[in-house]
C-alpha cells in the first residue's frame, strides 16, 4: 500500500502518542528504525557557531518538529516550512508561531522578495536538490526571498566521510567530492516515495555558488557532514 507521507505520519504519532509501530528507513534488504523521539523531539542545543549566524527574520527550511524554530522564536521572527503536512501539524501544536506547508525548492512561489534576513536547513534536506545544478538553483530560489545582507546555514554528508563510516544507505559515485543516498520510509503497512540525496563536499558546494549571490563564509566538520555558512558579499566585494 502507497501513502505519500507515512513519515511525517509516523511522527505525528508519536507526538500525539499513538505510535505503536517503529517507522522503519529501508534500503534493499537493509533496515534501521527511525530514531524519532532523539532526532524530532529532543532539546535544541545552543550553538554559538551556528546562532552568530542567524538573526530575524529566520526562514527555517524543513523545519520538522520545529526543535530550532521553537528555540529561535524566542529571539526573533521565525517562519518555519516543512513539505509534511503533518510536520506542519506538530508544530503548530508545539506552538511554532508561524508553521506553513512549503516546498524548499519553490520559495519565490510562496514569499515576497528580501523577506528574510537569514535562513536556516540543517538536517541535510540540501542533498534533496538532486544535483549540483538543482543546488544552485536552490540558491537562486534562496536569495530571492531573503534581504542583500543575508545569511544562511546549511548541512550536507561529506562523502568521504560518509563512505568511510558506512552511512546508511550509502551510494559511491565516481566523480571526487559526490557520492549519493537512497532510500524509503515504511510506517504501518505504508511505503513512502523514494528519497534520493546528493551528497557533496565543500569544494563542490562552493562550485554550486558561483553566478549566485552566495559565497562560502566558514565550515566545520562534525563526524560525517559538514556545516557552512553562507554570505552574500556587496556587490564589488570579494
Amino acid at each position: 500500500m502507497k501513502d505519500v507521507d507515512p513519515f511525517g505520519r509516523a511522527i505525528r504519532d508519536h507526538h500525539e502518542g499513538t505510535r505503536a509501530e517503529p517507522l522503519l528507513d529501508r534500503d534493499g534488504t537493509e533496515t534501521r528504525e527511525h530514531a524519532i523521539e532523539e532526532w524530532y523531539f529532543s532539546e535544541h542545543s545552543p550553538d554559538q557557531w551556528r546562532d552568530r549566524w542567524l538573526t530575524g527574520p529566520v526562514l527555517d527550511i524543513g523545519a520538522g518538529a520545529g526543535r530550532d524554530a521553537l528555540y529561535y522564536q524566542r529571539s526573533f521572527e521565525t517562519v518555519a516550512i516543512d513539505v509534511s503536512e503533518h510536520l506542519v501539524a506538530v508544530m503548530d501544536d508545539r506552538g511554532v508561531e508561524d508553521a506553513r506547508v512549503a516546498d524548499m525548492f519553490a520559495l519565490r512561489e510562496i514569499f515576497k522578495r528580501d523577506r528574510f534576513e537569514s535562513a536556516h536547513a540543517i538536517g541535510t534536506q540540501l542533498g534533496l536538490a538532486g544535483s549540483l545544478a538543482g543546488v544552485r538553483a536552490f540558491f537562486g530560489e534562496l536569495a530571492a526571498v531573503t534581504t542583500p545582507s543575508a545569511t544562511a546555514v546549511l548541512d550536507n554528508y561529506a562523502p568521504d566521510r560518509a563512505r568511510e563510516h558506512g552511512l546508511f544507505a550509502y551510494r559511491s559515485d565516481r566523480r571526487p567530492g559526490i557520492g549519493g543516498r537512497v532510500f524509503h520510509s515504511t510506517y504501518r503497512g505504508t511505503v513512502g516515495r523514494t528519497l534520493v540525496f546528493r551528497l557533496f563536499g565543500v569544494d563542490r558546494l562552493r562550485e554550486a555558488t558561483v553566478g549566485t549571490p552566495w559565497t562560502v563564509a566558514d565550515v566545520i566538520h562534525r563526524d560525517t557532514q559538514w556545516r557552512t555558512a553562507l554570505t552574500k558579499p556587496a556587490a564589488g566585494e570579494d
